[in-house]
């Protein structure tokens, strides 16, 4: 569980990527934006590894909240379909974590935050080609078509559809959208 002066390390971090890029997450702009001394810092978090490891594993734990919600569902579409608008609600929600999760080249050279997305990344992949299989046992999508291919569709139109509204300072309804891309992956999973 973290601290109320951890979480807001992990926010004013996050806000400092989405505004910054991840040149502008130091220690002393961080220290200077929350208000306290650079040592304050340290008394929380090791290092800058170490914040950036707090940021990934509050993604993953999000991420567990969803798959809490998806196994109460009855149908493979349905699953889809509420995780496909849930991710698009949090980013509607908090653009600025866009900016760390599509970011992956933020992690390429630190090894250990390497591994870490690497780790998230696979398990939601997993639990999409685990939907999409359960679909296809149930006779609900389409089998023609493998499992990990559609998995791969609908994983890179959510990142393309999140990332270019993000690239276009959120000018497009993203909502709206994600809902005919929703209606359209039916179209294309549902023999």
């Amino acid at each position: 569980m973290l601290t109320e002066r951890q979480a807001e390390i992990i926010e004013t971090s996050i806000n400092l990527i989405a505004t910054k890029g991840i040149q502008g997450l130091t220690i002393k702009n961080l220290s200077k934006e929350i208000g306290i001394s650079e040592p304050a810092i340290y008394r929380h978090f090791e290092s800058k590894t170490d914040i950036l490891l707090a940021i990934l594993k509050n993604f993953e734990e999000m991420s567990s909240f969803m798959d809490t919600v998806i196994n109460q569902l009855d149908t493979a579409m349905a699953k889809i379909e509420f995780m496909f608008l849930k991710i698009v609600e949090i980013f509607i929600d908090e653009p600025s974590h866009i900016s760390v999760v599509f970011s992956e080249e933020v992690f390429k050279n630190e090894e250990v935050l390497k591994n870490k997305i690497v780790e998230i990344m696979e398990a939601k992949v997993k639990t999409i080609e685990n939907i999409i299989l359960e679909g296809q046992n149930n006779n609900e999508f389409r089998t023609d078509i493998e499992h990990k291919i559609l998995a791969t569709i609908i994983i890179g139109t959510l990142r393309f559809m999140i990332k270019h509204w993000d690239l276009k300072n959120q000018h497009k309804h993203l909502k709206e959208e994600s809902r005919n891309i929703v209606n359209a992956l039916k179209i294309l999973l549902i023999p």
